[in-house]
This record gives C-alpha cells, structure tokens and sequence, in this order.
C-alpha cells in the first residue's frame, strides 16, 4: 500500500478538534488538516503556547485554527472546554485524542488521579463523553484515539491503577497502562457505537518512533536537564519525523473505506513508514475488561449517561 498526504481528501466544511496541537504530532495533524480546508480547534493546555502554534500553522497552512484552552488533567477545564466547543458550533466531525505525557516522576492531576492515566485516558475519557452529543449529530463523525506500541509492555490494568499512590508508581509502566487503555477505550467506544447503530466511527493510531518533544518532557519535569537534552538529540538522530509521526492519525481520520475499531501504525515494524492497519495485543482486545475500564473511567469522572450511546 502506499499513502502520502496528498491522498487526504478536500476537508472544506468539516470541523476538527486536536489535542495537544501545540508541537509534535498534534502540531503536524492540525497543519495537514487545515492545509486540506478543515476547519482546526486546537486544544492545549497554555494559551501562550496555543497562541503562538496558532500563528505558525496560520502561516504555514493559509487558514487560521481557532484556540481551545484545555487541561486534560483537571476535569473541570475538560467540562469548560467541552461546553465551549458544543456552543460554538453544532458540528464536530473529527475528535482527534491526540495530547499525553510520557514517564514523568510521580504526580496527581487535579482531581487526585495518577497523572499519565489521568491525562492520556481519564482526560480523553472525560472529553470524548461531553463531546459525544455533538459527534453524534454529525454525519459520519470520527474519533481518533492515539496509543503507542508501548502498550505492548503491559499485560493488564485495574481500577488502583487510576490513584496508583507514589510509593508504587513505575513511570514506564504507568505509561503502558495509560496507552492501553486508549486502546481498550477506542474498542469499547467502537462496539458501542456499532450497537447503537450510530453513525459514528472509533479508531486508533499510533505514531511509532517519532522525533517529538514527548521524550524530554519526563526528564524536564524532574528537573534533569542534561537527560532530556540526551533524549531530544537521540530522538533527533534515530526516530523518524513528527510529521511522519502524525501520518497513522491522519490516516484514521481521514481515510474513505477505513473500517470501525481500526489501529493504525507505521508499516516497517511499526517503528516508521506509511500507515497500515496493526494489531493491538490481546489484552487490548479483551472486551470483559474494556467494559470494566469503562465503568471505572465513569467512576472517577462522574461522565455517566452521556457516555453511553443510545439505542
């Protein structure tokens, strides 16, 4: 199969939302699409940031995103975010769930989470249910939920694992977790919708190795400098692009006969290289424990009946 972005279709009239748009792969998914005439919000979490990736994808694209402030780890700005985007407009065609945080020392979002699964589930979590309403009313809506192959590290998730206290945080493995769960996520919202007979797909993609800024943020955040710049020029030196990053999430959002439930990744080994269609593992499959995450996620964020397609 071969696949560029040239092959995205014209976007006019379509309205996307990117999380994590202000650099790395969210920046280079928001520059596609508003090059293909989509209408972009770009959510982040600091205005400045979000103002300045605003004028450089105006710049670069022709076409201005408008900017969303958004905390994915604090539920009431999710709830904020949420209500601004669904009053704006009365369309949402793409979600794309796209912002995390990688390895980090131990830290709780606002509302006590552990802060990995918080932000890169809890958070998307939380975003995708307050959207829901919306994405439903558009014809042929898409989610797009971005994983990593280090889900494969892990072999399961429970319901500690969202308050897992400091005493027992493994960064790495916290990681994993949270990436898992976008995967048993992005399946349990896609057999759901199908249920439904909603006119609403669920997919997920992942990036391989890609040269982003994600790498550094862990070392940054525990003050070691010298480690995230080693981890910023190893990226540079042996990853693949951002933008190349950013080719399996503009593929699951974008591609005509990509089927439900679909992942997407890179092609050589999924490290690098064009999109294809790739498996999650097993416990990413496992639907008994989709439905529990589901049930826990509703738990921790109190998003209960919006979340649950209607009949």
């Amino acid at each position: 199969m071969t696949w560029s972005t040239a092959d995205i279709p014209d976007l006019t009239g379509r309205r996307a939302l990117v999380t994590g748009a202000t650099s790395g792969l969210g920046y280079e998914t928001a520059l596609e699409l508003l090059r293909h005439r989509a209408d972009v919000v770009i959510a982040a979490r600091n205005p400045v940031k979000a103002a300045d990736a605003a004028r450089t994808l105006t710049a670069k694209s022709g076409k201005e995103p408008v900017v969303l402030e958004l905390d994915l780890a604090d539920l009431a700005s999710v709830a904020r975010a949420a209500d601004e985007v669904a009053t704006a407009d009365d369309r949402l065609d793409l979600l794309i769930n796209n912002a995390g945080v990688m390895a980090p020392p131990y830290r709780q979002t606002i509302d006590g989470f552990e802060l990995q699964l918080g932000t890169n589930h809890l958070g998307h979590f939380a975003l995708t249910g307050r959207l829901l309403p919306l994405l439903l009313r558009t014809p042929g809506s898409r989610v797009v939920t971005v994983s990593s192959f280090m889900h494969r590290t892990v072999t399961g998730i429970g319901q500690e694992d969202l308050r897992r206290p400091a005493d027992s945080y493994r960064k790495w493995e916290a990681y994993g977790k949270s990436k898992l769960a976008n995967l048993l996520f992005m399946l349990e919202l896609d057999r759901r919708a199908r249920a439904a007979g909603a006119d609403l797909m669920s997919v997920g993609a992942h990036p391989g190795y890609a040269s982003t800024h994600l790498q550094a943020a862990g070392p940054e955040l525990a003050g070691r400098p010298l480690q995230a710049r080693v981890w910023g020029t190893a990226s540079r030196l042996i990853a693949q692009s951002a933008a190349a990053g950013a080719w399996p999430s503009l593929y699951a959002a974008t591609y005509a006969d990509l089927r439900p439930g679909s992942f997407v990744g890179p092609s050589f080994l999924e490290y690098r290289g064009i999109p294809k269609i790739v498996l999650p593992t097993r416990t990413a499959q496992d639907p008994e424990l989709a439905r529990r995450l589901w049930d826990w996620s509703v738990d921790a964020t109190g998003i209960g009946p919006v979340l649950t397609v209607p009949a």
